[in-house]
């Protein structure tokens, strides 16, 4: 009997475990977010990256008392549309769309590029770039179909 209690208790972690990847039943005591940011009035936003398996980045409003107010994905095509060439700051878009899964620079065009991997409005996988000039500012936004590895899944016989 004690194996089936023990083995019963971990399917149901497991389950658990799995229930919550998805963010939207993210709740503060669930672990440590990946990044926080003051918001208005003492709220934080807590990110929790599912990426780059997942393609989502989930922000938690949380009260200075510690009261969940919100969970949203925040890698959305409405929120793409509020990233402004020449406007919109680094920090701006950080905390718009929380943290990128990769960093990189473009030494040729001056620019820090940050990917998200998303979906967009039909749930076609992309990857985005953001790219800031060196004063910190937006200054492209380029979604990228991703297109699968032929060869990964055809693969050709030589």
């Amino acid at each position: 009997m004690g194996f089936r209690s023990s083995a019963g208790a971990f399917l149901i972690a497991a389950l658990s475990g799995c229930a919550s990847f998805d963010g939207y039943s993210l709740v503060p005591v669930m672990g440590r977010p990946y990044e926080r940011f003051a918001a208005a009035g003492g709220d934080s936003v807590w990110f929790y990256p599912r990426q780059p398996l997942g393609r989502r980045n989930f922000a938690v409003t949380v009260s200075a008392d510690g009261v969940v107010r919100s969970i949203e994905q925040r890698l959305t095509e409405e929120n793409l549309r509020k990233l402004v060439a020449g406007t919109t700051t680094a920090q701006q878009t950080r905390e718009l769309l929380g943290p990128p899964w990769l960093v990189t620079r473009n030494d040729r065009m001056q620019r820090n590029v940050w990917s998200y991997k998303m979906y967009n409005l039909v749930d076609i996988e992309h990857t985005l770039h953001v790219q800031f000039s060196d004063d910190g500012l937006v200054r492209e936004v380029l979604m990228l179909r991703d297109w699968p590895d032929e060869d990964f899944f055809f693969p050709r016989f030589r």
